[in-house]
């Protein structure tokens, strides 16, 4: 005889889980697109059924019992796994989907747009999303995977490190390039700051034997910025040779200077946590790994 499961509605454990993610009704209705008070009565249909409390409601709002708290994280891996399994079968059912990828905005449009035709043509029924970011990775932003530049460091998700070092290169536009012979001639110039390499100049002059040069030029959100500040002449940057390349073959950045670094940090493709399997992201993550050490 086939035992009945013993579970409460999928509903209840839904509504539960969002209003123990955000700590509000409010919020959770919204999300749900139910009202408040639709969101509360699947609670305490919940509570009902378990009979045990998972919300102490107080004057300065909700607190989960313990033994909402174990059930909270118990009902939100049983959520993500059941949307996992979901994708999953949604994804070889179609022989591909739509993947969103969010990417910095310089990688995106100097490197990795260039090559995704590459991509397509192996994974015809795969259709590639770029959004752009640099800041903290979000599901909730909609990304099935991100490219981040950094150590590694990101415990919630599945990590990747591509085979791209950043060469640091010293570059300018060619009449600048005109009044630097020796690093020294440094010393005349203003020197061009990327917000997010703060080592990158220091690491540079201290190879170069300039231990009392200081950086102080203008700084720069995005590479993207660095690079046309270089052409236009204002200043001397450092930068990613790979993201340069077509300066330099149309002559609109030089290298007067053959000092080169490596930044430390690399760039990583990130996905949630058990993600990976999907065959979508397993896809993508192949070719970029394999097209990043061509």
């Amino acid at each position: 005889m086939t035992r009945r499961r013993l579970l409460p509605s999928l509903t209840a454990i839904r509504t539960f889980e969002a209003v123990a993610r955000v700590m509000s009704f409010t919020e959770a209705a919204a999300e749900l697109n139910v009202t408040q008070s639709a969101a509360s009565r699947q609670v305490r249909a919940l509570e009902q059924f378990i009979g045990v409390a998972v919300f102490a409601r107080g004057k300065r709002g909700l607190t989960l019992t313990d033994e909402g708290a174990a059930y909270a994280a118990a009902a939100k891996a049983a959520l993500d796994a059941m949307e996992l399994a979901t994708l999953q079968v949604m994804a070889n059912e179609r022989g591909g989907g739509v993947l969103t990828v969010g990417t910095l905005p310089t990688f995106a449009t100097r490197w990795l747009i260039p090559r995704l035709a590459q991509f397509a043509a192996a994974h015809p029924r795969i259709t590639v999303n770029i959004v752009s970011g640099d800041g903290p990775v979000s599901s909730g932003m909609g990304e099935d995977v991100a490219l981040r530049f950094g150590d590694g460091d990101w415990p919630e998700h599945d990590v990747y490190r591509l085979g791209l070092a950043e060469v640091m290169v010293l570059v300018c536009s060619p009449e600048t390039a005109a009044t630097i012979e020796t690093p020294q001639h440094l010393r005349q110039h203003v020197l061009l700051r990327h917000f997010t390499r703060p080592g990158a100049w220091p690491q540079w002059l201290a190879a170069a034997g300039l231990h009392d040069l200081d950086p102080d030029g203008p700084s720069f959100e995005h590479f993207f910025m660095v690079i046309q500040a270089a052409v236009a002449g204002l200043g001397v940057a450092l930068l990613p040779r790979f993201l340069i390349e077509d300066e330099l073959r149309s002559g609109a950045l030089v290298m007067p200077l053959t000092v080169n670094t490596i930044y430390d940090g690399g760039y990583y493709l990130l996905c949630q946590r058990g993600r990976a399997a999907l065959p979508k992201v397993r896809a993508f993550r192949d070719w970029l790994l394999a097209a990043s050490l061509a």
